[in-house]
């Protein structure tokens, strides 16, 4: 059956992503480990092979086919309502993980919580933290609720707009806002463009910054930490500075991209 999904795959994906979605269908849909697949393990009864190698073959992410992801030790559920957590997002809430004080019960403000990755995966290993996950969109914050649910964590979930008037305040801001240009568009890959959801991923050339600039004008955090555009770290970094935060650092994910960007409101 691996050969079968591979050679069904092959026009459409690289060969070792032919074989990592072979064996992520396999172990969806016969519950075999990694290991007993590669040893041979009987895979041959898959009914609905056929209709996952069709959405595949469309580049449709195997995260929404299946309706979950494992992220950051998470089993996390998505759909088009939400983004797929990323890699780089894992690192972001590792940082601020590593940076703040664990033994203090410091209130958290997750802004776009989408999914509700970080928010949680804050929450479950910072149980002593208070957290928050807003977001604009009802149906992302319905998954969120899941999510929490589905990793045994308390949050508190708000729906707002932080354009409109936002005056609650944190011990910490933490977010992930939309950072892509509309003019990227055209280079990005099919299975982003044409099945995540727009409005979490895209904001207007002639404004890029607008999600940092009302947060960083916001002040409702001593602690920000982002998550960024790499072409825009130091935009970032010069609106946390003029809105009075310092000890600003811009820090590189695993690929040296300058990805992440923090600060604190001056004493």
């Amino acid at each position: 059956m691996i050969t079968y999904i591979k050679s069904q795959l092959a026009p459409f994906y690289s060969p070792q992503e032919a074989t990592d979605l072979a064996f992520w269908i396999l172990e969806e849909t016969t519950g075999l480990s990694h290991a007993h697949i590669s040893a041979g393990k009987d895979t041959q009864n898959i009914s609905n092979i056929e209709i996952i190698l069709q959405r595949l073959r469309k580049k449709e992410p195997i995260q929404y086919i299946f309706g979950h992801t494992l992220w950051f030790g998470l089993d996390l559920l998505v759909n088009s309502a939400t983004l797929i957590p990323r890699p780089e997002t894992a690192e972001l809430v590792d940082w601020v993980l590593q940076t703040m004080p664990s033994n203090q019960p410091l209130s958290v403000l997750d802004v776009g919580t989408g999914s509700g990755c970080i928010a949680i995966g804050l929450k479950q290993r910072r149980p002593n933290w208070q957290v928050t996950g807003l977001d604009i969109s009802h149906e992302a914050l319905d998954i969120a609720k899941q999510n929490a649910i589905r990793n045994k964590v308390n949050i508190h979930w708000l729906q707002q707009d932080i354009f409109s008037g936002f005056t609650r305040t944190f011990d910490i801001i933490v977010s992930n806002p939309p950072y892509i240009l509309n003019s990227e568009k055209s280079s990005m890959e099919s299975n982003v463009l044409d099945y995540e959801p727009h409005a979490a991923l895209f904001v207007p050339d002639d404004d890029p910054l607008r999600f940092y600039r009302r947060i960083c004008s916001m002040k409702s955090a001593k602690f920000v930490f982002f998550e960024v555009n790499e072409r825009y770290a130091e935009q970032v970094a010069h609106l946390l500075r003029i809105h009075s935060y310092d000890d600003i650092q811009i820090k590189r994910d695993i690929y040296e991209k300058p990805r992440m960007v923090s600060g604190r409101i001056k004493e």
